[in-house]
């Protein structure tokens, strides 16, 4: 699975299955992978009390991810958006830390016919989303009691955890952004804490690959919140959401968000600026495996030649 031992694969399969028996009892009567990432297994379990996700990592620390998802979605849940329940999250019996979620039905919504309609109804979802009011700026905030961690204001975040100069350098060095544009971003940047007022929920990964819909084109489903942050709104996600959409997409997500021509002109520069930065750990990636090709496409992207919109 995804480049990783096949052994771990079958002790994740086993531990999903011992899981749900650890919870609800013997009787799984059948245990199916439902792929997972750089980190997590992911489980469909099939048991006669109903049929649930599990995801698992052998990485102690993600139990935290797990738990700061269990929050977000709660949260998401009671503004009105359609996400799974999380059941639990534990690390008992181990040694794997899982979150146990109940299948959400669906199907997801990448290549969905109805692409248009999900992406505007997407834009709604999002606009719920942001009315969760949060405290601080990032990936440390309501749902821990952390508070060494936390970033207070947006330049805290900035510095710390986003590392803004370490990835402004990298663009510089490697993605041929002049000092211009760089000391542009960085302004245009550092303003966003004063428009984006206080912060607010944020999914981290609105796209459709995170969607699941019926077949008649109804999100039925929001999920994988592991990049879910207390930012501001509706600069973070909105920049995500947009970067990889075309022209049309993108005016199908904005109206259901409800972002008028006004507002979007004024925050425009800002979400340009977020994308940019958002490259720098891609074009690092690229630098540091070699990938000339991987480097020249980025190089492309970032210095707005594909822009055919603005002069």
């Amino acid at each position: 699975m995804n480049g990783r031992p096949d052994g771990e694969a079958r002790r994740a399969r086993a531990a999903a299955r011992r899981i749900i028996s650890h919870h609800l009892g013997d009787g799984a009567y059948r245990v199916c992978a439902r792929g997972g990432g750089a980190t997590n297994h992911v489980y469909e379990v099939a048991h006669p009390e109903g049929t649930f996700i599990v995801r698992l990592s052998l990485d102690p620390a993600k139990i935290h991810d797990f738990q700061k998802e269990q929050w977000a979605i709660a949260q998401a849940r009671e503004a009105g958006v359609p996400v799974p329940q999380v059941l639990e999250v534990g690390n008992q019996p181990g040694p794997f830390v899982y979150m146990v979620s109940n299948l959400a039905r669906g199907e997801e919504a990448t290549r969905h016919p109805q692409r248009m309609e999900l992406l505007e109804q997407l834009g709604a979802l999002a606009a719920r989303i942001h009315r969760v009011a949060t405290h601080g700026f990032g990936s440390t905030f309501d749902w821990s009691h952390n508070q060494l961690s936390r970033c207070e204001t947006w330049d805290a975040y900035l510095g710390r955890e986003l590392a803004l100069e370490a990835r402004l350098e990298t663009l510089a060095e490697h993605g041929g952004v002049d000092e211009d544009r760089l000391a542009r971003m960085r302004e245009r940047l550092q303003e966003i804490g004063g428009l984006a007022g206080e912060p607010r929920l944020n999914h981290g990964d609105l796209r459709l690959k995170n969607v699941l819909a019926t077949r008649e084109g109804r999100i039925t489903a929001l999920i994988d919140w592991e990049f879910a942050t207390s930012n501001a709104a509706p600069f973070w996600d909105t920049s995500l959401a947009l970067h990889d959409l075309s022209i049309d997409e993108k005016h199908a997500y904005l109206a259901g968000y409800g972002l008028d021509v006004a507002r979007l002109a004024e925050i425009a520069p800002h979400l340009k600026a977020l994308n940019l930065l958002n490259y720098a750990p891609y074009l690092q990636r690229a630098v540091e495996a070699g990938d000339a090709a991987q480097v020249e496409r980025c190089r492309t992207r970032l210095s707005g030649a594909l822009d055919l919109y603005s002069l």
